[in-house]
């Protein structure tokens, strides 16, 4: 194990000297929120590809696929349909936008009063996406140290939580190129071929296992049809994905660079399903199937190549965990903060953008390690994180993104009922139903058209500017400090 420790130690000093050299390049607040929208195609690809496919995409993944055969893909092909969607569909335009939050476009698009309150429930989506991610390092951990579980997320949160505030998102566009590069050589070139052969191949797989497990549908219907709601959609309207949408060059770097990373996300839903099955070959009785991951890592790979793999389930947590802190802590501050300061901020000062979301990742970071530590359940907290987000904010979201006649009130009114109605069919129906999004949803739209059509068109000025904005044609879109380079790939 001497050599897969080796690997591991020298991977996570590597984040490190990253997130040092990425905070010689944040110098403004661009460049620190958004990688001074800069990315080009290659460098755009892969860090959407690494922060969309977490721990619960290459764990939970396997685990699906262990307990349920290649149908197991399902929850991690809605999240690569979902990025195809946003790409293709709306990647341009939002792009365009010139913005730094998914509140920020609301305001532009409803004539504003809109921050806050979604501020707020995008703050609670982010916090908990990355406690997720966070509580996934004392599953690994243990595998790699056989450390104490507080110990294990004390460690993993401490190195993101450091990277991340050190250079904002350079540092964490640069460790996903590398943790998607580690996570393609692991999971799609090594860990899924040998899993195969370890299992005898295909036709040894179909022999040992019920029929069920080849069925395309075999997860059911039901459960497909909850993973589009959630996940397909909560992919269009979360902070942490547009902020990675932002950090495009230009809207063509943004619509094809997403649907590669689409595209590489249905690949790794599939291998993550055969490695699931081939492990119910090898170990028909494991206690959970969450643990089929760590188990065929441990015992079928050999020496210095597990090491590379636990590597890669590591840049999976990592590169999501980074993600989903940058997110909070930039809804935290620009959204909430940031506005409620405004009204009492004393004349002519104004503050060190750097310094101030450089705290609040850092506060983030506290509060999300804390979370971690005191909750157990991963797939609750991830549970209520999309329900939130979309059962609050899809409506109003892409109601404005395709409804002229939305309103801020009706806006206001989505996210409040929307919001209200999830957390209040959760207590009802328990936190893994499926009632609470489906309702939910359901009351956020209804509010969403009644309201808005009960009161005044949004001002045509202000229709007009949006419109503008969209286009990129709104001086307003250009941003003080941006200079024209690109990032070529």
């Amino acid at each position: 194990m001497a050599v897969d420790y080796t690997v591991i130690v020298v991977y996570l000093a590597g984040m490190l000297a990253m997130g040092w050299w990425g905070m010689r390049r944040a110098k403004s607040k661009s460049e620190f929120l958004v990688a001074g929208r800069r990315l080009g195609p290659g460098m755009y690809s892969g860090t959407m590809a690494a922060i969309v496919l977490g721990g619960a995409s290459t764990i939970g993944g396997v685990g699906l696929g262990y307990q349920y055969g290649l149908s197991g893909a399902w929850m991690v092909f809605t999240i690569g349909l979902g990025l195809l969607a946003l790409s293709v569909f709306f990647s341009a335009r939002i792009a365009r936008l010139k913005v730094y939050t998914v509140s920020e476009m609301l305001d532009l698009r409803y004539g504003g009063r809109a921050g806050v309150i979604t501020g707020v429930v995008m703050w609670a989506y982010t916090l908990m996406l990355a406690v997720t991610s966070t509580i996934a390092y004392a599953t690994i951990f243990d595998v790699l140290f056989d450390m104490n579980r507080t110990l294990a997320i004390v460690l993993g949160g401490s190195i993101v939580v450091a990277y991340s505030t050190l250079g904002g998102m350079w540092s964490i566009t640069l460790t996903d190129m590398v943790q998607f590069v580690v996570k393609t050589i692991g999971v799609l070139l090594l860990l899924l071929p040998i899993a195969v052969v370890k299992a005898g191949g295909f036709s040894e797989m179909r022999a040992q296992l019920p029929t069920s497990y080849f069925d395309p549908l075999g997860i059911g219907g039901e459960t497909i049809f909850t993973y589009v709601l959630i996940y397909t959609f909560g992919m269009l309207i979360g902070q942490d994905i547009w902020q990675r949408v932002f950090t495009a060059r230009n809207d063509r770097t943004a619509k094809w660079g997403g649907t590669v990373a689409g595209t590489y996300c249905l690949a790794y839903a599939v291998a993550g399903a055969v490695i699931g099955t081939a492990a119910k070959v090898l170990y028909p009785n494991l206690g959970s199937p969450d643990d089929a991951f760590a188990t065929i890592v441990k015992d079928e790979l050999p020496t210095g190549v597990r090491g590379l793999v636990l590597a890669a389930a590591l840049a999976a947590v990592m590169s999501t965990s980074s993600g989903a802190l940058i997110a909070c802590a930039t809804v935290a501050n620009n959204d909430i903060w940031s506005r409620l300061r405004g009204a009492v901020r004393p004349s002519g000062r104004e503050p060190d953008e750097i310094r101030g979301n450089r705290a609040f990742i850092l506060l983030m970071g506290v509060a999300v390690i804390i979370t971690a530590i005191v909750l157990n359940n991963v797939v609750e907290a991830l549970t209520v994180a999309y329900n939130l987000l979309v059962g609050g904010l899809l409506v109003p979201i892409l109601g404005g993104l395709l409804w002229r006649r939305g309103t801020v009130h009706g806006a206001l009114a989505s996210v409040a009922v929307g919001g209200l109605a999830v957390v209040g069919l959760m207590a009802a129906y328990g936190i893994l139903a499926n009632e609470p999004v489906y309702y939910g949803l359901l009351a956020s739209l209804a509010a969403y058209l009644v309201v808005s059509l009960a009161t005044p068109a949004t001002d045509a000025a202000v229709l007009a500017a949006w419109r503008e904005r969209l286009a990129g044609r709104a001086p307003e879109a250009a941003e003080s400090g941006t200079e024209p380079v690109s990032v070529h790939q």
